[in-house]
Protein backbone atom coordinates (compact mmCIF):
# COMPACT_ATOMS: atom_id res chain seq x y z
CA UNK A 1 0.00 0.00 0.00
CA UNK A 2 1.03 3.28 -0.64
CA UNK A 3 1.12 5.59 2.26
CA UNK A 4 2.69 8.80 0.98
CA UNK A 5 2.83 10.63 -1.63
CA UNK A 6 5.03 12.65 -3.65
CA UNK A 7 4.00 15.87 -2.37
CA UNK A 8 3.55 14.75 1.18
CA UNK A 9 7.39 13.55 1.14
CA UNK A 10 8.42 17.10 -0.09
CA UNK A 11 6.69 18.68 2.37
CA UNK A 12 8.02 16.34 5.44
CA UNK A 13 11.27 16.27 4.10
CA UNK A 14 11.53 20.22 3.78
CA UNK A 15 9.89 20.40 7.80
CA UNK A 16 12.62 17.79 9.00
CA UNK A 17 15.53 20.16 7.43
CA UNK A 18 13.94 22.97 8.94
CA UNK A 19 13.80 21.07 12.61
CA UNK A 20 17.62 20.37 11.92
CA UNK A 21 18.42 23.93 11.30
CA UNK A 22 16.61 24.84 14.41
CA UNK A 23 18.37 22.39 16.21
CA UNK A 24 21.23 23.11 15.22
CA UNK A 25 21.00 26.80 16.42
CA UNK A 26 19.51 26.07 19.33
CA UNK A 27 22.13 23.54 21.14
CA UNK A 28 25.61 24.88 22.21
CA UNK A 29 28.49 25.12 19.96
CA UNK A 30 30.50 21.65 20.58
CA UNK A 31 33.44 24.16 20.95
CA UNK A 32 32.06 25.98 23.94
CA UNK A 33 32.97 24.58 27.37
CA UNK A 34 32.33 22.31 28.60
CA UNK A 35 33.05 20.70 25.17
CA UNK A 36 32.65 17.00 25.59
CA UNK A 37 28.90 18.15 27.36
CA UNK A 38 28.47 20.14 24.26
CA UNK A 39 29.72 17.20 22.42
CA UNK A 40 27.22 14.81 23.66
CA UNK A 41 24.02 16.82 23.48
CA UNK A 42 24.60 17.38 19.84
CA UNK A 43 25.56 13.68 18.91
CA UNK A 44 21.78 12.63 20.05
CA UNK A 45 20.09 15.56 18.80
CA UNK A 46 21.30 15.93 15.57
CA UNK A 47 21.39 14.22 12.30
CA UNK A 48 18.79 11.68 12.74
CA UNK A 49 15.47 9.93 13.54
CA UNK A 50 12.05 10.40 11.51
CA UNK A 51 11.31 13.88 13.34
CA UNK A 52 7.31 12.46 13.82
CA UNK A 53 6.91 14.84 16.98
CA UNK A 54 8.18 18.03 15.24
CA UNK A 55 6.17 17.18 11.99
CA UNK A 56 2.91 16.88 14.04
CA UNK A 57 3.49 19.91 15.56
CA UNK A 58 4.09 21.72 11.92
CA UNK A 59 1.24 19.50 10.86
CA UNK A 60 -1.36 21.23 14.13
CA UNK A 61 0.08 24.79 13.11
CA UNK A 62 -1.15 24.30 9.44
CA UNK A 63 -4.75 23.92 10.97
CA UNK A 64 -4.67 27.31 13.50
CA UNK A 65 -2.35 29.00 10.28
CA UNK A 66 0.34 29.23 12.64
CA UNK A 67 3.63 31.20 11.77
CA UNK A 68 5.84 28.20 10.83
CA UNK A 69 8.93 30.57 12.18
CA UNK A 70 7.37 29.64 15.65
CA UNK A 71 6.33 26.16 15.28
CA UNK A 72 9.95 25.58 14.13
CA UNK A 73 10.85 26.48 18.16
CA UNK A 74 8.27 24.54 19.46
CA UNK A 75 8.82 21.62 17.68
CA UNK A 76 12.48 21.39 18.60
CA UNK A 77 11.72 22.25 21.90
CA UNK A 78 9.84 18.62 22.00
CA UNK A 79 12.25 16.94 19.73
CA UNK A 80 14.74 17.69 22.37
CA UNK A 81 13.01 15.82 25.36
CA UNK A 82 12.69 12.83 22.68
CA UNK A 83 16.31 13.05 22.50
CA UNK A 84 16.60 13.20 26.48
CA UNK A 85 14.31 10.31 26.86
CA UNK A 86 16.39 8.16 24.24
CA UNK A 87 19.64 8.99 26.13
CA UNK A 88 17.89 7.92 29.52
CA UNK A 89 16.61 4.91 28.07
CA UNK A 90 19.47 3.76 26.60
CA UNK A 91 21.50 3.81 30.00
CA UNK A 92 22.62 0.49 31.97
CA UNK A 93 19.92 1.21 34.89
CA UNK A 94 17.27 1.41 31.95
CA UNK A 95 16.86 -0.51 29.09
CA UNK A 96 20.86 -0.92 28.53
CA UNK A 97 21.14 -0.91 24.48
CA UNK A 98 24.16 0.13 22.89
CA UNK A 99 22.21 0.99 19.44
CA UNK A 100 20.38 4.35 18.74
CA UNK A 101 19.15 5.76 15.25
CA UNK A 102 22.17 3.31 13.26
CA UNK A 103 25.04 4.43 15.63
CA UNK A 104 26.41 3.75 19.37
CA UNK A 105 24.16 4.90 22.26
CA UNK A 106 24.99 8.20 23.81
CA UNK A 107 26.96 6.53 26.55
CA UNK A 108 28.51 3.75 24.79
CA UNK A 109 30.13 6.45 22.78
CA UNK A 110 30.73 8.91 25.73
CA UNK A 111 30.44 7.55 29.19
CA UNK A 112 27.50 6.75 31.44
CA UNK A 113 27.84 10.38 33.34
CA UNK A 114 28.18 12.54 30.30
CA UNK A 115 25.02 10.62 29.22
CA UNK A 116 23.41 11.13 32.18
CA UNK A 117 24.18 14.71 31.98
CA UNK A 118 23.23 15.30 28.44
CA UNK A 119 19.90 14.36 28.83
CA UNK A 120 19.25 16.79 32.02
CA UNK A 121 20.89 19.20 29.48
CA UNK A 122 18.64 18.58 26.66
CA UNK A 123 15.70 18.64 28.48
CA UNK A 124 16.29 21.77 30.26
CA UNK A 125 17.06 23.61 27.16
CA UNK A 126 13.84 22.42 25.73
CA UNK A 127 12.33 24.09 28.55
CA UNK A 128 14.17 27.56 27.93
CA UNK A 129 13.45 27.79 24.13
CA UNK A 130 9.83 27.63 24.91
CA UNK A 131 10.59 30.53 27.64
CA UNK A 132 12.62 32.66 25.62
CA UNK A 133 11.07 32.67 22.33
CA UNK A 134 7.79 34.62 21.38
CA UNK A 135 5.36 31.79 20.10
CA UNK A 136 2.08 33.24 20.90
CA UNK A 137 0.65 36.40 20.70
CA UNK A 138 -1.17 35.92 24.20
CA UNK A 139 1.18 35.53 27.22
CA UNK A 140 -1.14 32.97 28.60
CA UNK A 141 -1.37 30.70 25.57
CA UNK A 142 2.47 30.32 25.74
CA UNK A 143 2.55 29.78 29.17
CA UNK A 144 -0.17 27.10 28.93
CA UNK A 145 2.65 25.15 26.39
CA UNK A 146 5.64 25.34 28.77
CA UNK A 147 2.93 23.72 31.19
CA UNK A 148 2.12 21.38 28.74
CA UNK A 149 5.44 20.42 27.80
CA UNK A 150 6.67 19.86 31.56
CA UNK A 151 4.06 18.10 32.56
CA UNK A 152 4.43 15.78 29.56
CA UNK A 153 7.86 15.19 30.48
CA UNK A 154 7.33 14.77 34.16
CA UNK A 155 5.52 11.74 36.60
CA UNK A 156 2.23 11.72 34.73
CA UNK A 157 3.76 11.72 31.14
CA UNK A 158 6.68 10.17 29.90
CA UNK A 159 8.97 9.40 32.71
CA UNK A 160 6.15 8.37 34.55
CA UNK A 161 5.40 5.85 31.99
CA UNK A 162 8.81 4.62 31.90
CA UNK A 163 9.01 3.84 35.33
CA UNK A 164 5.52 1.81 34.96
CA UNK A 165 7.26 -0.14 32.05
CA UNK A 166 10.46 -0.69 33.82
CA UNK A 167 7.74 -2.30 36.98
CA UNK A 168 6.08 -4.25 34.23
CA UNK A 169 8.97 -6.41 33.32
CA UNK A 170 8.56 -9.95 33.57
CA UNK A 171 4.72 -9.02 34.54
CA UNK A 172 1.83 -9.79 32.49
CA UNK A 173 -0.62 -6.89 31.83
CA UNK A 174 -4.23 -6.35 30.56
CA UNK A 175 -4.93 -4.64 27.31
CA UNK A 176 -6.07 -1.49 29.61
CA UNK A 177 -3.17 -1.40 31.83
CA UNK A 178 -0.67 -1.78 28.55
CA UNK A 179 -2.56 1.62 27.13
CA UNK A 180 -2.38 3.34 30.36
CA UNK A 181 1.77 2.38 30.14
CA UNK A 182 1.77 4.01 26.90
CA UNK A 183 -0.54 6.62 26.70
CA UNK A 184 2.29 8.22 29.20
CA UNK A 185 5.16 6.83 27.96
CA UNK A 186 5.07 7.15 24.64
CA UNK A 187 1.55 9.05 23.63
CA UNK A 188 2.06 11.98 26.51
CA UNK A 189 5.10 13.86 24.35
CA UNK A 190 3.41 12.92 20.43
CA UNK A 191 0.35 14.84 22.61
CA UNK A 192 2.26 17.68 23.70
CA UNK A 193 3.95 17.82 19.88
CA UNK A 194 0.16 18.60 18.57
CA UNK A 195 -0.65 20.97 20.82
CA UNK A 196 2.16 22.91 21.11
CA UNK A 197 1.88 23.35 17.19
CA UNK A 198 -1.72 24.71 17.57
CA UNK A 199 -1.46 27.05 20.02
CA UNK A 200 1.33 28.96 18.06
CA UNK A 201 -1.17 30.31 15.93
CA UNK A 202 -5.16 31.15 15.80
CA UNK A 203 -7.03 30.17 19.33
CA UNK A 204 -9.35 26.94 18.82
CA UNK A 205 -12.06 26.77 20.96
CA UNK A 206 -12.17 23.76 23.47
CA UNK A 207 -14.09 21.55 21.41
CA UNK A 208 -11.68 21.99 18.82
CA UNK A 209 -8.33 21.62 21.06
CA UNK A 210 -10.28 18.25 22.22
CA UNK A 211 -10.52 17.32 18.46
CA UNK A 212 -7.11 17.65 18.17
CA UNK A 213 -6.09 16.04 21.95
CA UNK A 214 -8.13 12.97 20.87
CA UNK A 215 -6.61 12.51 16.96
CA UNK A 216 -3.05 12.88 18.79
CA UNK A 217 -3.95 10.33 21.74
CA UNK A 218 -4.93 7.97 18.79
CA UNK A 219 -2.50 8.29 17.06
CA UNK A 220 0.15 8.07 19.63
CA UNK A 221 -0.63 4.44 20.73
CA UNK A 222 -0.95 3.93 17.24
CA UNK A 223 2.59 4.66 16.73
CA UNK A 224 3.52 2.22 19.78
CA UNK A 225 1.41 -0.93 18.26
CA UNK A 226 3.55 -0.32 15.16
CA UNK A 227 6.55 0.06 17.26
CA UNK A 228 5.85 -3.19 19.29
CA UNK A 229 4.65 -4.40 15.48
CA UNK A 230 8.48 -3.51 13.86
CA UNK A 231 10.30 -4.56 16.62
CA UNK A 232 9.22 -8.62 16.45
CA UNK A 233 8.79 -8.34 12.24
CA UNK A 234 12.40 -6.01 11.21
CA UNK A 235 15.82 -5.99 11.69
CA UNK A 236 18.25 -3.91 13.81
CA UNK A 237 19.85 -2.39 10.37
CA UNK A 238 16.36 -1.33 9.21
CA UNK A 239 15.25 0.13 12.43
CA UNK A 240 18.40 1.33 13.52
CA UNK A 241 18.16 0.22 17.51
CA UNK A 242 18.24 -3.38 18.56
CA UNK A 243 15.44 -5.73 17.06
CA UNK A 244 13.70 -8.09 19.67
CA UNK A 245 14.89 -6.55 22.94
CA UNK A 246 11.26 -6.29 24.64
CA UNK A 247 11.08 -9.84 23.88
CA UNK A 248 14.30 -10.78 25.32
CA UNK A 249 13.69 -8.92 28.18
CA UNK A 250 10.40 -10.05 28.71
CA UNK A 251 8.49 -6.42 28.55
CA UNK A 252 4.84 -6.77 27.73
CA UNK A 253 4.18 -5.37 24.45
CA UNK A 254 0.83 -5.16 22.35
CA UNK A 255 2.43 -8.32 20.21
CA UNK A 256 2.59 -10.34 23.68
CA UNK A 257 -0.79 -9.29 24.69
CA UNK A 258 -2.43 -9.40 21.48
CA UNK A 259 0.04 -11.10 18.57
CA UNK A 260 1.08 -9.70 15.47
CA UNK A 261 -2.33 -9.78 13.77
CA UNK A 262 -4.27 -8.56 16.39
CA UNK A 263 -2.00 -5.82 16.79
CA UNK A 264 -1.80 -4.66 13.56
CA UNK A 265 -5.91 -4.38 13.55
CA UNK A 266 -5.59 -2.36 16.32
CA UNK A 267 -2.95 0.25 14.91
CA UNK A 268 -5.66 0.38 12.20
CA UNK A 269 -8.35 0.26 14.43
CA UNK A 270 -6.31 3.58 16.09
CA UNK A 271 -6.00 5.11 12.82
CA UNK A 272 -9.55 5.08 11.97
CA UNK A 273 -10.21 7.13 15.36
CA UNK A 274 -7.38 9.55 14.81
CA UNK A 275 -8.60 10.42 11.05
CA UNK A 276 -12.21 10.49 12.66
CA UNK A 277 -10.80 12.94 15.33
CA UNK A 278 -10.04 15.54 12.59
CA UNK A 279 -13.43 15.85 11.07
CA UNK A 280 -14.32 19.24 10.45
CA UNK A 281 -11.23 20.46 10.07
CA UNK A 282 -11.16 19.89 6.53
CA UNK A 283 -8.06 20.43 4.05
CA UNK A 284 -6.36 22.30 7.26
CA UNK A 285 -5.90 19.23 8.65
CA UNK A 286 -4.35 17.67 5.67
CA UNK A 287 -0.70 16.77 6.92
CA UNK A 288 -2.34 15.41 10.31
CA UNK A 289 -4.43 12.53 8.02
CA UNK A 290 -1.19 12.24 6.37
CA UNK A 291 1.21 12.02 9.06
CA UNK A 292 -1.54 9.02 10.55
CA UNK A 293 -1.05 7.39 7.05
CA UNK A 294 2.69 7.45 7.59
CA UNK A 295 2.84 6.34 11.32
CA UNK A 296 0.17 3.45 11.04
CA UNK A 297 1.25 1.71 7.31
CA UNK A 298 5.05 2.97 7.72
CA UNK A 299 6.29 -0.40 7.33
CA UNK A 300 3.37 -3.13 7.66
Amino acid sequence: MTITTTDFQRWASAHQQRIEVQLKAALPSAELAPQRLHQAMRYVALGGGKRVRPLLAFAAGEVTRADVGRVAIAGAAVELIHAYSLVHDDLPCMDDDVLRRGKPTCHVEFDEAIALLAGDALQSLAIQLLAEHRLADDPSAQLEMVRLLAAAAGSRGMAGGQAIDLAAVGVTLSLPELEFMHIHKTGALIRAATLLGARCGAALDAAELEQLDRFSKCIGLAFQVVDDVLDTDATTATLGKTAGKDARHNKPTYVSVLGVADAKKLAGELRGDALDALDGFGERALRLRQLADFIVLRKF
